[in-house]
């Protein structure tokens, strides 16, 4: 294949969402694409989890793990608040499945191609597009445009970073311990950090089998036997779930910042996923995000048009994701209690698209009353005189949360 029009870095979620819609049957103009995966080994993540919220019918349905038609959340007094957030159900897509999906999209189209190779760097080439390097400074491949949808090295600059850190078990019980039906996505029924919060999350496949993960929004992640000491309280002392087997596990690192990530680096490369600000600042949210702009990014390029890279959320909810990290950080409010008032004052199908941050005016206004007015007030008057810092390093980010 000679130089291809589109080279994709990565092949989690945005890389392989960007490459199965250019990869779609149709358009205007004929595209030849890229995706370059790691080799097996540590630059490859495990298989992972990813939520997300719509109607029935998406386009990935067929290789979903499970849905749900409502949703809970425990106070940390136990008291539960359920709501139906009809027309949305929220999904459940298992990474292995996902890229199956793909794969068979991307057999049918002859102008793809995928190779294995890690990569060092991306930058724009000296005669025009973009090329990337292997170990070595060695050119692997050249195209019109480059997507690096690599994790960030360094988080950037902000007034606000935290982490949504976590780990999960996917358990088979002994006995019938979960409702399929019903899936928590907040359980503050666990022991609250100094700084931050944390809470149980819960996602039923079966009577008998679940995802049950401890998740905190904290400044740097815990130590492996913290989070197993955490599991271990959530599960039994919590949950109450008896005799149980550890089938799986899964563990990760999301970015909690109000810090900007450009989206482009250079004439003819572009950041998607994380690293391009898909990442809702104030809820880990990635997936549904990464859909909106693989769609559009696909669009352009498959009709002939200008590529305008969008932007995964509008200026009003970054401000808003800006004041809630910062009044969550600084403990003006508490956090269990914020999300537990959230929940109980507003409908589901409301809720649901102010966390995903496509919510109008009023209904943001609305959502707004519900929460702890001076303790906002002040921080939305603090904001502007804040300074941006550089974060200290962490860990590298990846493996997108399920939970607002």
């Amino acid at each position: 294949m000679p130089d291809p029009d589109v080279v994709i870095v990565g092949a989690g979620a945005a890389g392989l969402s960007l490459a199965y819609h250019l990869c779609a049957p149709g358009g205007a103009v004929p595209l030849s694409v890229v995706l370059v995966d790691a080799p097996p080994g540590p630059l490859r993540p495990p298989p992972r989890t990813w939520c997300y919220w719509e109607p029935p019918g998406g386009a990935y349905d067929s290789a979903l793990a499970a849905s749900w038609p409502r949703l809970r959340v425990r106070a940390a007094d136990g008291a539960a608040t359920v709501t139906d957030p009809s027309p949305y159900r929220y999904k459940m897509l298992r990474s292995d499945a996902f890229e199956a999906l793909v794969g068979r999209r991307f057999s049918g189209a002859s102008s793809f191609r995928r190779i294995e190779a890690t990569v060092t760097a991306v930058r724009d080439a000296p005669g025009g597009g973009g090329e990337v390097l292997a170990q070595g400074g060695r050119v692997l491949v050249r195209g019109r445009r480059v997507f690096d949808s690599r994790p960030p090295r360094r988080l950037p600059p902000a007034r606000t970073t935290l982490l949504q850190h976590f780990m999960g078990w996917f358990v088979r019980t002994e006995r019938p311990s979960f409702d399929p039906q019903t899936a928590d996505l907040m359980d503050f029924r666990t022991p609250q950090p100094s700084r931050g919060l944390s809470f149980g999350y819960v996602l039923p496949l079966d009577p008998q089998t679940a995802l049950v993960e401890y998740t905190e929004f904290s400044p740097a992640p815990l130590a492996t036997e913290d989070y197993l000491r955490a599991l271990r309280h959530y599960t039994q002392e919590v949950l109450k779930l008896g005799e149980f087997r550890v089938t799986a596990q899964e563990r990760g690192v999301i970015p909690m910042t109000d810090g900007h990530f450009p989206r482009r680096e250079g004439r003819s490369v572009h950041r998607i996923g994380t690293a391009g600000g898909a990442t809702r600042p104030s809820t880990g949210y990635t997936f549904a995000a990464v859909q909106r702009q693989s769609r559009s990014v696909a669009g352009r390029l498959r009709a002939g048009r200008e590529l305008r890279m969008p932007a995964p959320y509008g200026a009003r909810p970054r401000a808003m994701d800006a004041v809630m990290l910062r009044a969550l950080d600084s403990g003006r409010v508490d956090g269990a209690d914020f999300f537990t008032r959230l929940f109980r004052g507003v409908p589901g199908e409301r809720l649901l698209r102010f966390l995903d941050g496509s919510a109008h005016l009023h209904e943001d206004l609305l959502i707004g009353l519900r929460t702890p007015v001076a303790p906002m007030l002040r921080t939305v008057l603090e904001l502007p005189f804040l300074t941006r810092h550089e974060p200290p390093p962490s860990p590298p980010t990846g493996h997108e949360k399920s939970t607002p």
